[in-house]
């Protein structure tokens, strides 16, 4: 999994509160592989009508927000179902990073296993930056992890995130690396329990 550290990047605004990850990847979209590139239908029924035009309005469908890593997003993003697809659209649209006030849990917590922050900020905090963004769609945002802050203009924002969340990301550790990480502890458990409970072990000693 790829690291995040630090990032400096065109930002994106789209404050639009309880977007849910049945908009975020539309479910008729879950029978195509990844590898079809998922990226390209992120947000599809609200970036396009039925009858496939494309909505000028929406951000994703500005040219001046081409190319933006980071999302900043409104209240309660990628509430609704578990589906991990909808990480998948986010990360392969080349975001990196989502900033809002609230998230879905199990949206939270299949990004850091795909490497997507998802940095929780006040709802205050998120409406100053979107405006800012969209007042000046080329000023960069820098998102530091280490030390969990958001940097944009003269203005600097905190931001929250679980703490083993951090560390995975910062890593660039999955699961299974977060429980290698404890190989040290866990071969010394499995020593000391060998020595206390001999008549509990099965096979060589």
């Amino acid at each position: 999994m790829e690291k995040f550290t630090r990032l400096t990047a065109k930002a994106c605004p789209l404050p639009q509160a309880n977007l849910n990850t049945d908009q975020i990847l539309p479910a008729r979209f879950l029978k195509w592989p990844r590898e079809k590139g998922l990226g390209s239908v992120l947000f599809q029924d609200l970036r396009v009508d039925a009858d496939g035009k494309q909505d000028s309005d929406f951000p994703l469908n500005q040219t001046k927000w081409q190319g933006a890593r980071i999302l900043v997003a409104g209240r309660n993003f990628g509430g609704g179902s578990s589906r991990e697809a909808a990480v998948y659209a986010v990360y392969d649209h080349g975001f990196r990073c989502v900033i809002a006030p609230s998230f879905g849990d199990i949206f939270a917590q299949n990004s850091v296993k795909n490497g997507l922050l998802t940095a929780v900020v006040s709802d205050h905090d998120a409406a100053e930056l979107a405006a800012a963004i969209a007042a000046d769609p080329e000023r960069e945002v820098t998102v530091d992890l280490a030390q969990q802050s958001i940097a944009c203009g003269n203005r600097t924002y905190a931001f929250a995130i679980d703490p083993v969340s951090k560390n995975q990301l910062l890593n660039g550790w999955d699961d299974v690396d977060l429980t290698e990480s404890f190989r040290a502890q866990i071969d010394g458990f499995r020593k000391a329990d060998r020595e206390r409970r001999p008549w509990a072990v099965i096979g060589p000693r």
